[in-house]
């Protein structure tokens, strides 16, 4: 199962500890973020979270992040102006 979701994360400190709640939360997951969309205001400018493992709850990640002080959904097919 591939989960993708969209972040307010915006560096690469903010992601190393977030990669750091997950794996620790989460140890069965491979997890990565994509910075390269983070320059503008959340959420046209967002970072791009990938996870995937055998089974898990979307909600339970969202939840993790959100907890750690980041907006963090499923991503949706938007159009941004």
């Amino acid at each position: 199962m591939v989960e993708v979701f969209v972040t307010s994360i915006r560096n690469e400190m903010q992601a190393e500890r977030i990669l750091d709640v997950l794996q620790n939360s989460f140890p069965a997951l491979g997890v990565n973020i994509d910075l390269s969309d983070s320059a503008a205001g959340f959420p046209c400018g967002h970072s791009i979270l990938r996870a995937e493992g055998a089974t898990f709850q979307p909600e339970n990640i969202r939840a993790a992040i959100n907890e750690a002080g980041f907006v963090c959904d499923v991503l949706e097919d938007k159009i941004c102006k």
